[in-house]
């Protein structure tokens, strides 16, 4: 198992699928799921070091999630990813700061590779040191 590991949820599989090619081609190792449960309880057996949340999910939205990671004191790194506008992005990114969670940054959908590669290498936990 790779030392940096993603848990992504989000209910578009085709965002899962392509957030999964992009972070293993980072070296990532990944779990990608729609599910809030499976979210759960990966986040305990997976013990991920970056998490990527999307805000509008059908069964269970971000903010949700939010506040469930500040109660389990979660310490992966954590991206919001939503097709929201910038300012509900940031509104979501403020509300985990102010939870005391690490907030990492947010992506707007669509996603660009070459910002996601971007944003992983710069969460990649370095492996030399």
């Amino acid at each position: 198992m790779s030392i940096n590991r993603l848990l992504l949820i989000d209910d578009d599989p085709d965002i899962g699928e392509f957030v999964r090619k992009v972070a293993e081609g980072a070296g990532y190792d990944v779990i990608s799921t729609s599910d809030p449960a499976t979210f759960k309880t990966s986040l305990d057996s997976f013990a991920p070091t970056v998490i990527m949340l999307d805000l509008a999910m059908p069964s269970m939205d971000g903010v949700e999630l939010i506040r469930f990671l500040a109660e389990r004191k979660c310490p992966a790194r954590i991206l919001i990813i939503s097709g929201f506008d910038s300012k509900m992005l940031d509104a979501a990114h403020r509300l985990g700061d102010a939870h005391g969670l690490p907030m990492a940054g947010v992506v707007q959908k669509p996603v660009r590779v070459a910002e996601l590669r971007q944003l992983l290498a710069g969460l990649s936990v370095d492996t030399a040191s």
